[in-house]
């Protein structure tokens, strides 16, 4: 899952006006913020469960970011800045978006999600498994980006007035062909 972490995001601006949208769009992809230096030191790795991979087709070793205590100590800190620069609202709303992404893997992951860091304690590794149904995840991803959308477009909508509605339309699709696009290059590989 991909764009569907940033539908979520552009849906949770239309209640917080005081975040930016940027902030809300980086706090829903934190988690894999992390992830690349990680991946690029080498401490997780990615594994493709059939050559040539595919939309859904890798085991992804995150056990440090995308653990579930990792997950939360990540949300914690982002909450915590989120509080010094826009107030304790902004703080839950922020740590919330950063652990939305762990809830979101968690249903569309195989089982490579650890409660742990580094799979401490050998526990049971989590994951439902939707990325196995290539066009179940998509739809899942469709639902949250459409939804999401909705919500962004017409809170923009409702508050514009004269050239700010024009650039509330303008800006709802211009984010709309963003996340589509990003769905269609996450689903095709064209990425």
């Amino acid at each position: 899952m991909f764009a569907g972490h940033f539908g979520l995001a552009a849906g949770i601006k239309s209640k917080v006006p005081e975040v930016p949208l940027w902030a809300l769009m980086v706090s829903t992809q934190l988690l894999d913020i992390a992830f690349v230096p990680m991946l690029l030191g080498g401490a997780e790795t990615i594994e493709e469960t059939r050559p040539g991979g595919g939309y859904g087709e890798a085991v992804i070793h995150a056990d440090y970011t995308h653990s579930l205590a990792g997950a939360l100590l990540i949300a914690l800190l982002a909450g915590l800045a989120a509080w010094r620069l826009w107030g304790r609202r902004a703080s839950g709303i922020i740590a919330g978006i950063v652990f939305s992404h762990w809830l979101l893997d968690l249903v569309v992951h195989r089982s490579d999600m650890p409660l742990l860091p580094g799979n401490a304690m050998d526990l049971p590794l989590l994951g439902l498994g939707a990325w196995k149904s290539p066009g179940l995840s998509a739809v899942l991803e469709l639902i949250l980006i459409v939804g999401g959308l909705w919500l962004y477009a017409r809170s923009a909508l409702d508050k514009g007035r004269g050239a700010g509605r024009k650039a509330a339309v303008i800006s709802s699709w211009v984010l709309g062909c963003a996340l589509g696009l990003a769905l269609v290059t996450d689903v095709t590989g064209w990425f």
